[in-house]
């Protein structure tokens, strides 16, 4: 188990990025600082705890992110305000999806809660720390160690094999090459992929590069995993799994944040925050056996006709979980 032997995380990262599979399997799949594999939700209900400003359940005082007062503008040959003031807290072991058209703010509100930009005005805080107080260095830092992403892209190394893709992240929280390999090869087995570990990203179905994005999201043991759009390149049976797999993560106590056009996907959330206009409309509590059915396929008409910002869902429904022939690395 990985609760009493991991190495810290301020540790030294090995030189050798290198990572080798091996025949050998782990029995045991890692629990992690953030929660048992058997809890279920302890901080949150399918009752919701979505207050009107976004607020966390009463009696958390310590949320895994609190975004406060938050307003976000871009000098893009006129002032641009894409967050107009936005306030959300995501207690610990909470599943939160958010929603909107286009233009409403989702992916800068995901920007900013991922360390990768900091706000114009008010405060944004993972794991406790400020994002905008803190140097580059200690941003980069963090989105090592307390965030995980599953974008809908994958953005997998195309010359790295699957075990490779998911330790990579351990390279730079300063384990060694073992525990990265051992780690790895736990995820790729929790998420059904126990038989591709030398699989590079060409020989994997969209499916299956998905799977091997989450185990790499989970690598580190992340305070908050953020999943932009992760059934956007996969069809609609395997979005099914993707959106199993997610609720499994949570299940085991990790915070989910999840952007989504479509009404389904963002149905398996604890609560749905509908952005506009840079604004906080409304958050919808879900309640329990809500939840949709994990189709990819129905954005358009879950959405009232907004329209992606994402790349074009290139999967037709129906494609089987095997890679096509030939085919490339998204």
């Amino acid at each position: 188990m990985y609760t009493s032997d991991e190495p810290t995380r301020d540790g030294r990262a090995s030189a050798d990025a290198d990572v080798e599979p091996t025949d050998d399997a782990a029995t045991d799949p890692p629990t992690g600082a953030h929660g048992d594999p058997d809890a279920t939700r302890a901080a949150t209900t399918r009752d919701g705890d979505g207050k009107g400003d976004g607020g966390a359940a009463d009696g958390d005082a310590d949320p895994v992110v609190a975004v406060r007062d938050v307003r976000k503008t871009y000098d893009l040959g006129g002032t641009v305000e894409a967050l107009a003031g936005v306030s959300l807290t995501l207690p610990a072991g909470s599943y939160t999806a958010v929603m909107g058209p286009s233009g409403s703010g989702k992916s800068t509100l995901l920007n900013l809660v991922g360390a990768l930009d900091t706000p114009t005005s008010g405060t944004v805080e993972v794991a406790g720390r400020d994002v905008a107080a803190v140097e580059e260095a200690d941003r980069a830092a963090l989105r090592g160690t307390e965030i995980g992403f599953v974008f809908q892209t994958f953005n997998l190394m195309p010359r790295l094999d699957a075990v490779e893709n998911v330790a990579l992240p351990l390279v730079f929280a300063g384990w060694d090459r073992d525990r990265r390999r051992e780690r790895a090869r736990d995820l790729l087995d929790r998420v059904g992929l126990g038989e591709r570990y030398d699989h590079r990203p060409t020989e994997l179905s969209g499916g299956q590069r998905q799977r091997v994005s989450i185990a790499r999201a989970l690598a580190p043991d992340p305070a908050v995993i953020l999943a932009d759009e992760p059934t956007g390149n996969v069809d609609t049976g395997t979005g099914a799994g993707i959106m199993r797999l997610l609720a499994d993560v949570n299940d085991r106590g990790t915070t989910v944040l999840l952007v989504s056009h479509s009404r389904r996907i963002a149905g398996h959330a604890d609560r749905i925050v509908h952005l506009r206009d840079g604004l906080v409309e409304s958050i919808e509590s879900i309640e329990s056996g809500e939840s949709g059915d994990g189709s990819a396929g129905d954005a358009a008409a879950d959405t009232s006709g907004a329209t992606s910002d994402d790349p074009t869902r290139g999967t037709a429904a129906g494609e089987s979980d095997e890679p096509a022939a030939g085919g490339g690395d998204a």
